[in-house]
């Protein structure tokens, strides 16, 4: 199983709006490395969710439920989106402050890549995400 981090604009799609809904099309994600990291999900990995914008916060963990199909909101055809679940809220926001001020977090794509809106998270970095945000791994 993989684990991933991937972020929304909560104005636009937020943490309570999953788990109201149940489940999403994850879709109009249109940087092809994020892109590619799409693709590479597989049912059953698990996905941080991670608020964008002002609030700069890990408050979620998902499920990939579906693997990647074309994305019909991308007119090129090039473009996919998987389809992901709720799986439970964080006990508390992890925010970025708090992850950029742990040493163990210095090669993590996000603090690397920032802008990156889909991104892996390797063993470690994701046992120490899910503890601080008061997930159990």
């Amino acid at each position: 199983m993989a684990t991933w981090l991937m972020k929304s604009e909560p104005e636009s799609f937020s943490w309570s709006d999953l788990a109201r809904d149940g489940k999403t099309a994850w879709d109009g994600v249109r940087n092809h490395q994020a892109a590619n990291y799409l693709r590479a999900m597989k049912r059953g990995d698990k996905a941080l969710f991670y608020h964008s914008g002002a609030e700069r916060a890990v408050v979620g963990m998902m499920t990939v439920s579906g693997e990647h199909r074309p994305d019909p909101s991308d007119p090129s055809g090039r473009f996919v989106m998987v389809e992901m679940r709720p799986l439970k809220a964080a006990k508390r926001p992890l925010t970025l402050a708090e992850i950029k001020s742990e040493s163990r977090f210095k090669d993590l794509l996000l603090v690397r890549h920032s802008r990156l809106s889909v991104m892996p998270v390797g063993a470690a970095h994701w046992a120490l995400l899910c503890r601080l945000a008061g997930f159990e791994p």
